[in-house]
């Protein structure tokens, strides 16, 4: 039934399915059950405090009467030292025009959204990822979502996207990618950059072009071998095409200090930072001015960046070697390696096994509840980032736990996979 009250956009947005999850982690927790929460997007302070150089710079900021409103475009140190950070890190120059800060990544999201789609555009992008069909609906466009397995890592590739992008306006990526945990490979990322360059060569001057909206907060956490690739640097023509969406909490363990900030083409960054002040989405000046002068100082950043890369690969290789054992034994149960960001992907093969209470498993969301009532381990299906129901794949996210803690709940996962 429809609510009167709502407009027909507030009445059909759903709710996270992530945030449900949380509900049922607390009320067991509240029980007294040890829960080894796997499900949570998000860093424990507990096990990853932020920069102490930023905390102080904080701190510092508002004793100083940085409380009152800063340029909605950001402030100049802040936008100065993102492209000290892209210059010296990722090989690229962008102008300061280019470059916006927002209140975190969502708003930079959101504002390319609403920059470059208007009602009935086409939106491109893969499943599983995070988000994408909520942003579709409140801008009214056509979501074309593209469906992703575990033979390409959850990560899209050019054939699979050749025949959506075609008059499509807008073409999602994102690599470190939440919530397969996996990255682009250079001839992967440079095919669908080439695909792009073509569809824009081929449209006539009337038609607008196709833009890539490239979410790399997750950048700076890679594993192993593993090298970020981004468009711009294996196409230098993507420039005109690509929004870059980064910020500060990922990196440096920050999402609640709420700094992050977009580089897009000047054309577009220019009215995106209008609409980025209409909503007011700007970030705190105390926490600008600390996390600029955290990313002007190279060796501060080098040496958190590899602290941070070791504490959570330890993380994610305990899980994956303790899940991959698992396998080994011919339990019901498959992994990926991680590459990046703060998650892996594992598959947990027990649709239509009956549990001892002799409830039959027929549903990703019935695997779900039972391994965290059985396991107590909270882990979050794939399907709620978009893929196909009942595939047994999930995402798991190290972010809030510790080595510990993985080493603990690895024995009640593989007790609970003995059905």
């Amino acid at each position: 039934m429809s609510n009167a009250r709502l407009s027909s956009i507030a009445g059909a947005l759903l709710g996270s399915e992530i945030l449900r999850i949380a509900a049922d982690v607390r009320a067991l927790t509240a029980e007294g059950r040890e829960i080894c929460n796997l499900s949570l997007g998000d860093f424990a302070p507990s096990e990853f405090r932020i920069p102490e150089m930023v905390e102080r710079g904080i701190v510092e900021g508002l004793a100083r009467g940085e409380t009152n409103y800063p340029p909605s475009d950001g402030i100049l140190p802040l936008r100065e030292a993102a492209r000290t950070l892209y210059r010296r890190e990722l090989g690229i120059d962008p102008s300061l025009e280019s470059v916006i800060v927002t209140s975190g990544s969502r708003p930079g999201i959101y504002s390319t959204y609403r920059a470059l789609v208007d009602p009935g555009d086409r939106v491109v992008y893969p499943t599983p990822s995070w988000n994408n069909p909520y942003y579709v609906q409140l801008v009214g466009a056509e979501g074309i979502a593209v469906a992703c397995d575990a033979s390409t890592g959850f990560m899209p590739t050019r054939a699979s996207l050749e025949h959506a992008v075609r008059g499509a306006r807008l073409l999602v990526l994102c690599s470190p990618q939440n919530p397969s945990g996996t990255v682009f490979s250079e001839e992967a990322l440079g095919g669908i950059c080439d695909l792009v360059l073509e569809e824009n060569a081929r449209r006539g001057a009337g038609e607008r072009p196709l833009y890539v909206m490239f979410d790399q907060v997750y950048w700076t956490l890679t594993f192993g071998g593993t090298r970020h690739v981004h468009p711009v640097q294996l196409r230098p023509a993507m420039a005109a095409y690509t929004i870059y969406i980064d910020g500060a909490s990922k990196a440096l363990a920050a999402t609640g200090i709420r700094v992050g900030w977009i580089v897009a083409p000047p054309d577009v960054a220019g009215p995106m930072s209008v609409i980025v002040g209409h909503m007011g989405a700007w970030a705190p000046k105390a926490e600008q001015g600390a996390v600029a002068a955290f990313l002007e100082d190279a060796p501060a950043f080098a040496s958190y960046r590899a602290s941070m890369v070791n504490r959570l690969s330890a993380r994610l290789d305990a899980l994956f070697a303790g899940l991959s054992a698992m396998r080994d034994e011919g339990l019901p149960v498959d992994v990926i390696e991680p590459a990046g960001a703060i998650y892996l992907s594992a598959r947990f093969d027990l649709l239509g096994r009956v549990t001892p209470n002799g409830t039959t498993l027929d549903s990703d969301e019935a695997v779900r509840a039972y391994l965290l009532r059985r396991a107590g381990v909270a882990v979050v299906p794939l399907s709620a980032f978009g893929s196909a129901p009942d595939t047994g794949w999930h995402r798991l996210s190290a972010g809030a736990v510790s080595v510990d803690e993985i080493a603990r709940v690895l024995p009640r996962i593989r007790a609970a996979l003995l059905l």
